[in-house]
């Protein structure tokens, strides 16, 4: 292990820490497994510190409602902001997020998070981080206006590369493979000397697939997966255009209902 990974047992606290490391500590007597991600985990992967005043928490969805009340029992106010992957526990300033998918609800989390996470210690408290995969998988997806994690996904692939299970990775993105060659496309881009760091049969088997698409007649013309990256900038093609939202089940996993609800959000979050 590298000096910058082995630094993310150092990382400073967030203001008042003190209230977070009662919590750890409280979800990690109650037995309810969760796994911390965010900034602490984003730092082991990929080598960079970021200030933060919140905590980013992530439990399987059948667990949400456990780690919620223990969060309630450490004194924070909780509430579910989104059913469909997130909730949210507040104490004055100090915030955590309590992830069981991510908006897009592709990532949900599953026994592999747990069976793949790293052992870590976060402000003092023995923890388990989010598995690299998971962390490239739902940061990949989000490329929105106000926010797009490219970089982020970047810069773990050239921090820890190695530690990365390609077969896995490539199996959680399954039918939106584009997706992830998009990712190590540009990664060779903005690492020109070092896109050895990607394995050259990931590259073919993802490049073979593109090619292999060349000679297939296209289907699913009326489907607009933008909405899977970003929420706002691809409305038009579902609300005027006619396309079909691939966010909505059956061939994604949302509801009109929380579609709507997390189309009326957007403003709150620019």
């Amino acid at each position: 292990m590298n000096q910058a990974i082995a630094d993310a047992r150092s990382l400073p606290a967030p203001d008042q820490g003190e209230l977070y490391r009662t919590a750890l500590g409280m979800l990690n007597r109650s037995g309810v497994p969760y796994l911390v991600g965010g900034t602490y985990a984003f730092q082991y992967y990929a080598g960079i510190n970021r200030s933060t005043k919140d905590f980013d928490i992530f439990t399987r969805p059948r667990d949400r409602q456990r780690v919620l009340d223990v969060l309630k029992s450490a004194g924070f106010k909780t509430e579910v902001a989104f059913t469909h992957w997130l909730a949210k526990a507040h104490h004055g300033d100090q915030f955590m997020d309590v992830i069981h998918s991510s908006g897009n609800a592709v990532a949900e989390v599953d026994d592999d998070w747990f069976a793949h996470a790293v052992d870590e210690e976060v402000l003092g408290i023995p923890v388990k981080l989010c598995p690299a995969e998971e962390m490239i998988w739902s940061k990949a997806m989000i490329m929105e206006r106000e926010r797009y994690d490219g970089a982020d996904v970047a810069h773990i692939f050239r921090h820890c590369s190695g530690l990365v299970n390609w077969e896995r990775l490539l199996e959680r993105f399954g039918p939106h493979w584009r997706v992830l060659l998009n990712h190590l496309v540009l990664f060779g881009f903005i690492y020109p000397g070092e896109r050895a760091l990607i394995p050259s049969s990931v590259m073919k088997d993802l490049i073979n697939r593109l090619l292999a698409e060349l000679d297939v007649p296209t289907r699913d013309s009326k489907v607009c997966q933008g909405t899977l990256l970003s929420r706002s900038q691809y409305l038009v093609d579902i609300d005027e255009w006619g396309y079909e939202d691939s966010r909505l089940a059956p061939r994604g996993a949302m509801s009109e209902q929380q579609i709507a609800e997390w189309t009326a959000a957007i403003d709150e979050h620019k």
